[in-house]
């Protein structure tokens, strides 16, 4: 029976890599650089062992191997990761890989290169090794270190870089030349389908694999992940995208998921071997002849490396707040390229963007590097050492007026950062939408459409379309009533302007999305039309069918979103405590100046506006629980407030007072005594069966108040807890209802559900 070539190579690579890898591991050194050898020496530039014969085929695996670390850098690129890298980790970044691009870039002019191959040069320099830094830190013991999770927060923001890089190399490869226009609009598509198939994936994978698990079984599991990467790397060739970014866009929306770590490993064995197998490939192309012949490029490259690396890397942190300290010792641990580099050569060389010769170059180069990689983590204390002897007194004030060492603690506690990473991200989450809606609307329904019906009529009907979905999320973009939004505008006046800009840049945003349909289907884009798309878009936006839809929209997106979250949460045993922790309730006596005197609760919308409720007034003999909305307060009354501990600070500033010393939560109101007081607040949970004639409808329209004269604090929705949620919210089967009332009210409604949780 014959063999085919494959497999006899498959065998010769895989018996030298298995040897090679022991003598590294017993050598205590990385196992790429083992892969890497091992490559070398099946390879046809060496020929006193077996060679490879059927390259093509292991070009093809090699690929597979691409796809397969990437899918596992998007398993441990979990989405919350991103949203807690902090300023210092984006600021670092973009300092060294602007750096060492620029560097880089000068180092390939000055050796001859093409400006391409300069450009992508420097961009593969740029890239820290993640697999060697993480083994690195794991061996030396430092990984709990504090400059170690700025480093992972770097390497994060790089990874993001290296996928840009990717793209870029794709449009570069189509159009055969560096077009600023084309690439911009390349990277907007990318940010644009990224954004959408992201929003996509957590809104349905999450669900799917919840309700189809308990029929899986580890096999049936594995072959589903493997399916749903390799659907991404279709779809992501389809749209003229690298197949990287595809498998790494599939393994993100897995890591959100509860079901990561078996995923993770039950794929890891399949990523071993076609890991392998590309890191072998890279072996066998490093040709000795030209590794020879570029001596001179390998080591002005290597040295411009670590030397640009030294420098750009610490001048990143120390430039974002960080201590000098804590600045050289994460510096230095980026000093060397590594298997990311790879990836972007070897897309290059195939897209025939880049010339061969750079891939010899830069395996040399991280060969290099890798070696040199433990010497500067382990020599970076004693250059701390050397520098604080020699830096000048002047220069150390400098440094701590403008540094800190509990920067990276600081930077979370700003509300400006807080807002400013909400707004973004809403911005680009909810424009992103629109703009597909529109896109959608324009390539798919009304081509669709015309068919059936007279031309104008399809048109007509498509712009219908567009504006009714796109008016479901202009609400949530703008996002006025925040907490975020009402403490930056009540704490100071200054803050007023920069806050209507922001606004009105989202108004803008809105409006230039709504006028693409009535431009592209009827040419028409006059001033006036503007004003009345957006003023037809905001009203239906405020419908509350409209509103309702999109919040249980909202709510499946959060739940599958922070999914390992609450996991981990309910396996502390928070699963129905939530609330009590998370609401917090103040009383203070209304002075006889208020300016809220004599003003009806309706008129004063604090909670509309400011995210409060008024639950009690206590006037002399008299005591009102869930007053009503005609209700004013009066001079002397003593008046119970509750919400979230910002929305209550802001409250203090709105009514001029000062803040108590400590604001109590509404576990510790309770537990006070004051439930037992005549007349008290009462708090309880019911558990939704659906058989509750507020099942299935809205806040609103269920009368909870109404009947029971019960006010709902909040629901809690697969774990996923909903504060103060919104009057269009529907009730659903299966949520647990918070409410609050007098004792006597509370009392009668959970005598009603055998479902009752606590009280």
């Amino acid at each position: 029976m014959h063999i085919p070539p494959l497999i006899s190579d498959l065998a010769v690579m895989l018996i030298t890599a298995g040897l090679i890898t022991i003598l590294f591991k017993k050598l205590k050194q990385p196992l790429v650089l083992g892969y890497i050898l091992a490559g070398f020496l099946v390879s046809s530039y060496f020929p006193f062992f077996p060679t490879v014969v059927d390259t093509e085929n292991i070009k093809t695996w090699s690929e597979i191997g691409i796809i397969f670390l990437m899918f596992h850098l998007g398993l441990e690129f979990n989405l919350h990761k991103l949203a807690k890298v902090g300023s210092t980790a984006i600021i670092t970044a973009i300092v060294e890989v602007a750096g060492i691009i620029l560097c880089g870039f000068g180092a390939g002019k000055l050796l001859g290169f093409g400006t391409t191959d300069s450009i992508v040069l420097g961009g593969m320099l740029s890239m820290s090794s993640t697999t060697i830094i993480i083994k690195a830190f794991e061996e030396m013991n430092l990984k709990k270190q504090k400059f170690t999770e700025i480093v992972f927060g770097t390497l994060i923001v790089q990874d993001i870089v290296g996928i840009f890089m990717m793209v870029i190399l794709s449009t570069i490869s189509v159009s055969k030349n560096v077009s600023g226009g084309e690439v911009a609009e390349s990277l907007f598509v990318m940010i644009l389908y990224l954004v959408i198939w992201l929003i996509l994936g957590i809104y349905f994978l999450p669900t799917f694999l919840n309700k189809t698990i308990r029929l899986m079984n580890d096999e049936m599991l594995l072959v589903v992940s493997l399916g749903v990467c390799f659907g991404m790397v279709m779809l992501a060739n389809a749209l003229g995208f690298s197949t990287a970014l595809g498998a790494f866009l599939a393994g993100s929306l897995l890591a959100g998921t509860v079901h990561v770590e078996r995923i993770e490993h039950l794929s890891k064995g399949v990523k071993d071997l076609f890991a392998a197998v590309f890191f072998l490939s890279v072996g066998m192309m490093v040709d000795p002849e030209a590794l020879a012949e570029y001596a001179v490029p390998i080591i002005v490259i290597t040295i411009i490396t670590i030397v640009g690396k030294l420098i750009f890397s610490p001048l990143g942190m120390l430039l974002s707040g960080q201590d000098l300290e804590t600045s050289l010792l994460g510096g230095f641990s980026l000093a060397q390229i590594g298997e990311f580099a790879f990836i972007i050569a070897s897309l290059g060389m195939d897209l025939g963007v880049t010339g061969a010769y750079l891939y010899p170059i830069v395996v040399s180069v991280s060969v290099i590097t890798t070696f040199t990689t433990p010497f500067f983590i382990n020599a970076a204390p004693g250059f701390v050492t050397l520098v604080n002897k020699r830096l000048p007194d002047k220069a150390f004030k400098k440094l701590d007026r403008y540094t800190s060492p509990e920067q990276a603690e600081n930077e979370k506690d700003s509300e400006w950062n807080l807002y400013i990473k909400k707004y973004f991200s809403r911005l680009v989450v909810f424009g992103g939408i629109m703009l597909f809606i529109v896109l959608l609307g324009l390539h798919v329904l009304e081509p669709a459409l015309r068919p059936h019906m007279e031309e104008l009529t399809s048109r007509i009907v498509t712009c219908i379309v567009i504006y009714g979905v796109m008016a479901i999320f202009v609400g949530p973009l703008m996002n006025l009533h925040n907490n975020l939004f009402t403490s930056l505008w009540l704490k100071r006046k200054s803050f007023r302007l920069p806050l209507i800009v922001l606004n009105t840049i989202k108004v803008a945003v809105v409006a230039i999305i709504a006028m693409i349909p009535l431009g592209s289907l009827f040419q028409i884009q006059p001033i006036w039309l503007l004003f009345v798309v957006i003023a037809v878009v905001a009203l239906l936006g405020k419908y509350d069918g409209m509103t309702g839809w999109y919040l249980q929209l909202e709510t499946r997106f959060l739940r599958n979103f922070n999914e390992l979250i609450i996991e981990k949460e309910e396996e502390k045993g928070g699963k129905q405590m939530w609330l009590h922790d998370k609401l917090h309730i103040i009383s203070f006596i209304a002075p006889e100046d208020g300016n809220f005197l004599g003003t009806s609760l309706d008129q004063l919308e604090w909670g509309h506006s400011y995210n409060v409720y008024v639950v009690k007034i206590r006037r002399g003999s008299h005591t009102y629980i869930l007053p009503k909305g005609t209700e004013t307060i009066h001079a002397g009354d003593k008046v119970y407030v509750i919400g979230e501990e910002r929305a209550i600070m802001n409250f203090y500033k709105l009514i001029d007072s000062e803040p108590c010393k400590r604001m109590r939560t509404l576990r510790e109101f309770m537990d006070s005594g004051y439930a037992d007081v005549e007349k008290a607040l009462s708090v309880c949970a019911v558990k939704i069966t659906g058989e509750e004639p507020f099942a299935g409808k809205s806040i609103k329209s269920g009368n909870v108040r109404k009947q029971w004269n019960c006010m709902i604090l909040g629901l809690q929705r697969g774990g996923l807890p909903i504060i103060m949620p919104n009057v269009s919210m529907i009730v659903s089967k299966g949520d647990i209802m918070w409410v609050i009332g007098s004792n006597n009210n509370v009392g009668r409604l959970a005598s009603e559900f055998s479902e009752y949780i606590e009280k």
